[in-house]
């Protein structure tokens, strides 16, 4: 049986905004913050790990393992589970989880003012960006109203040997992006003015890691060790350097239609590249909440989701009309009992990943499963949201019992 495509429905991004404006019906073209939410708009319920447990037991057959740790205000985790060949403390390739890394670096040089928040980014990598994109401004991209195209196709395993993209440079990808745009003559026409929609979208943080690398004269990857990584002694946390497909042990080989992808390189690095264990996720999520990565001011940024629409085709946030990502990364989601989490979500070829928790921290969730290939779209997002229903409110959120998988029945 397949599994019923209800939780996104009962999933809503919360709006701050008393009212939210239509696409292109006078928003400003400055992105304007809404007020900073408050903790959170109910308290969680008391943790049961049982509806957490027969999620993983059995696996869905589109899953071919599991690591779910939820996190309370107490010493060490309140509930690990896994299932397939998974480890509590394996390594994982994280994705897009590595955005929130990227964005609290750039919130901190925005901090020692070698960063405006509100200056454009073009003077600092001219040959990078061009002209028509040279108003677009560091806040705009780290809350991802910046405007600019989406990012140019990449290989997938599906493409067969080299689909990792060996040689390939960040900035490569970024002049693809926009060169794929210059030619697109429909995307020019319906090109949003910087600051007016939020759409998720990677180049913005590939942008940020090349700004950061030429504020600072250092790599991304050394700015990261020496800002967030070593501060915290997140010891099993790394950024790969290019070619680098190793993953560091114990961790679990990944296949995607029967093939072995564990190794890939790392591109497009401060974009997805890195890689973390459950334990140094929940650790650097509860330094971020806390305020020991940032300032107050910027704390507030990280926190703040722009008063802008969100774009039609941005899925990332789950509901037309409302923007739902901060200047830090994260995303802003509501679920069904009114509990507010802030996270963000991560995929790799062989992995689907995810950090949660409420902002006063009295619930968080890390999870990593590792999807073969066989499953939809739709099959994946209800399994990662029945996981976060049943983390923050005791209940899978629309999960039916037995609706696993086809091979479940």
């Amino acid at each position: 049986m397949r599994v019923r495509p209800t939780t996104l429905r009962r999933l809503a991004v919360a709006g701050l905004a008393a009212s939210v404006l239509a696409i292109g019906a006078g928003v400003p073209a400055a992105t304007a913050l809404a007020p900073a939410q408050p903790p959170t708009a109910r308290t969680v319920s008391t943790f049961d790990p049982e509806p957490l447990r027969k999620l993983i037991t059995p696996l869905p057959s589109y899953e071919a393992g599991a690591l779910v740790r939820v996190d309370g205000p107490g010493r060490g985790p309140l509930w690990t589970g896994t299932a397939g060949p998974v480890t509590a403390d394996d390594h994982f390739r994280v994705g897009s989880v590595t955005k929130v890394f990227t964005h609290t670096v750039a919130l901190q040089l925005v901090a020692e003012h070698r960063i405006g928040i509100d200056e454009p980014v073009r003077p600092h990598l001219p040959d990078l960006i061009p002209a028509d994109y040279g108003t677009v401004t560091v806040r705009q991209l780290l809350d991802h109203t910046s405007g600019l195209p989406k990012p140019a196709p990449t290989p997938s395993p599906r493409d067969g040997q080299g689909w990792w993209l060996k040689g390939v440079t960040p900035s490569d990808g970024v002049r693809d992006a926009f060169a794929l745009a210059a030619r697109d003559h429909e995307w020019n026409e319906r090109r949003p003015e910087p600051g007016t929609v939020q759409q998720y979208n990677g180049v913005n943080t590939a942008i940020i890691g090349l700004l950061v690398e030429k504020v600072t004269g250092n790599t991304f990857g050394q700015e990261l060790d020496r800002r967030i990584l070593r501060p915290l002694r997140l010891r099993d946390t790394s950024l790969p350097a290019a070619d680098d497909m190793t993953l560091p042990s114990p961790h679990t080989r990944v296949y995607v239609g029967g093939d072995d992808v564990t190794e890939q390189n790392p591109y497009p690095w401060a974009e997805g590249g890195m890689i973390s264990t459950a334990a140094d996720l929940d650790r650097f999520m509860t330094a971020l909440f806390r305020g020991r990565l940032l300032p107050p001011a910027q704390q507030a940024l990280a926190f703040s989701v722009p008063d802008v629409p969100n774009a039609p085709g941005n899925k990332s946030c789950l509901k037309a009309g409302a923007a739902c990502f901060g200047a830090g990364g994260l995303m802003r989601l509501t679920l069904e009992n009114g509990v507010t989490v802030w996270g963000k979500t991560g995929s790799r070829p062989g992995w689907e990943n995810g950090v949660f928790a409420t902002r006063d921290l009295e619930r968080r969730l890390v999870y990593s499963l590792n999807p073969n290939g066989t499953g939809t779209p739709g099959e994946y997002n209800d399994y990662v949201f029945a996981i976060a229903g049943a983390a923050f409110s005791g209940s899978p959120l629309g999960w039916a019992p037995g609706a696993r998988s086809r091979s479940a029945q």
